[in-house]
């Protein structure tokens, strides 16, 4: 890629592609890339556009000629806000994890916009917006089909020698404003520190973002010893980024995981736990809790799962992870009390063999069902889960088991099919049963058995209608 250390042009670079895209958004009746409406608009633009030159001197600045983001490729929605606040003698930057995806070629999740406006001066900006949060106050922009985040310009906050000399260094005030420089450079990994600039289509680089991005490497911006200190959970979003992207962690970043795993404990739970259910949501658990496992970040969080797939003692548990990510890049929805439930099953047949192990006999069902609520439920609560998600994951558990030996007489087997847990457990065993090779044939029989209730229910609804609509004579 060609680089060029100066400061943003006023006016936008005629390149042929930025010249066609201009061209097609002006033809639309609410083009959002027409320039300043007047005279004050164009002034106060080019006041943003000379304020921005005086902060780029120590990036990388990637021509729009050399990088491949496309304004087609960003929503209409999030180009007004970028352009209105442009307009209004603002930075208006894309941030963030969209500009990494569009730079891969990949469709991002959310577009996240970033300025040196403040909150208050945004929100009288846009009268479809709200201020939200308390510790990080930012502003939702409001649109009828699309929300529009807002940041500002943040830095690191300042320590007091209490910290310092506590080495407590847990962030817990970050409403702090800043430079786009210093809005770099606290973000948490080089890959996610990237902007796009509306002024002149340009991507600005501070911390080396665009050499680790060809590289295709996660690295901590700073140093590692103290940013995972700062936030702990920043160890789980490095994992989650290499896996996602099938990226390698650079070495000092896995160094510093792999002495500070400890910290994690200090994170809050319920956000611990919505990272791990991140992990298992989206396509790529395997690697990821590969990751955990190898770095031992598993260890602090959930030492009883870690010590029952680490190893390799559960070797099917990787290959029902890997049944998993295929079924969720399909686009089939798998509630989250399936995913823990997956995450927690080599540990659970582990504990109930042990049990019967002592016992030398095998589990009355009523034992297991006892057994299993008492294992889960001091899981769950370390883990901060909601009470419904709680209970969703026992009764997923507990139907398991019993489908595992079906009933004989068919009252029974239409029953448990009407059981609300049904569905989650029947998707736990197959999940299980294609992984690891073990009662196939009783998962297929229940598979076939739902189908047929499903195909008669469906035909009594439909029969209960046309008879409903049969006129009398």
């Amino acid at each position: 890629m060609e680089t060029s250390n100066g400061g943003a042009a006023e006016t936008p670079p005629a390149d042929v592609n930025e010249t066609s895209e201009t061209q097609a958004t002006a033809a639309a009746p609410d083009a959002v890339a027409d320039p300043p409406s007047n005279a004050a608009d164009a002034a106060a633009g080019a006041a943003a556009v000379a304020a921005d030159a005086n902060h780029v001197l120590d990036a990388n600045v990637i021509d729009r000629s050399a990088h491949p983001i496309s304004r087609r490729s960003i929503p209409e929605n999030v180009l007004k806000v970028l352009y209105r606040l442009h307009r209004s003698g603002y930075r208006a930057y894309l941030c963030g994890g969209s500009v990494r995806d569009l730079l891969m070629d990949r469709t991002p999740k959310d577009f996240d916009v970033v300025t040196d406006a403040h909150p208050a001066e945004v929100r009288r900006l846009f009268r479809n917006s709200r201020i939200i949060g308390r510790r990080f106050r930012l502003v939702h922009i409001i649109f009828q089909d699309q929300v529009v985040e807002v940041a500002t310009f943040r830095r690191e906050p300042e320590r007091t020698v209490a910290d310092v000399e506590s080495e407590d260094f847990l962030i817990t005030d970050d409403n702090t404003f800043g430079s786009p420089l210093q809005d770099a450079r606290r973000r948490d990994f080089t890959i996610n520190a990237l902007f796009y600039n509306i002024a002149d289509f340009s991507v600005i680089d501070y911390v080396g973002g665009l050499e680790d991005l060809a590289e295709g490497r996660v690295r901590v911006i700073g140093d590692p010893d103290l940013r995972f200190r700062e936030d702990p959970v920043r160890m789980m979003r490095a994992i989650e980024f290499a896996s996602r992207l099938g990226f390698e962690i650079e070495q000092k970043t896995y160094e510093g995981i792999l002495r500070h795993r400890n910290e994690i404990l200090k994170a809050s739970p319920p956000r611990v736990s919505e990272e791990i259910l991140e992990l298992l949501r989206r396509g790529w658990s395997r690697g990821a809790i590969r990751l955990m496992v190898d770095t031992a970040l598993l260890q602090p969080l959930l030492p009883e799962i870690y010590t029952a797939i680490r190893d390799d003692h559960a070797a099917y548990f990787w290959k029902m992870l890997e049944v998993l990510d295929r079924t969720v890049q399909a686009g089939r929805k798998i509630s989250d009390a399936v995913l823990l439930a997956v995450l927690m099953l080599p540990w659970v047949i582990d504990e109930i063999e042990r049990e019967e192990q002592r016992r030398d006999s095998r589990m009355r069902m009523g034992d297991v069902i006892t057994f299993i609520r008492d294992l889960t439920q001091p899981l769950c609560a370390r883990m901060s889960l909601a009470a419904g998600t709680r209970h969703q994951i026992e009764q997923a558990l507990e139907t398991l088991w019993r489908l595992l030996e079906p009933p004989t007489d068919r009252r029974s087997q239409f029953r448990a099919v009407y059981r609300e847990p049904f569905n989650d457990a029947l998707a736990l065993l197959e999940l299980y049963a294609l992984s690891s090779g073990r009662y196939v044939d009783v998962f297929r029989q229940w598979q076939a058995f739902a189908v047929r209730v499903k195909r008669a229910q469906e035909e009594a609804e439909q029969g209960t209608v046309k008879r409903r609509r049969r006129r009398r004579r």
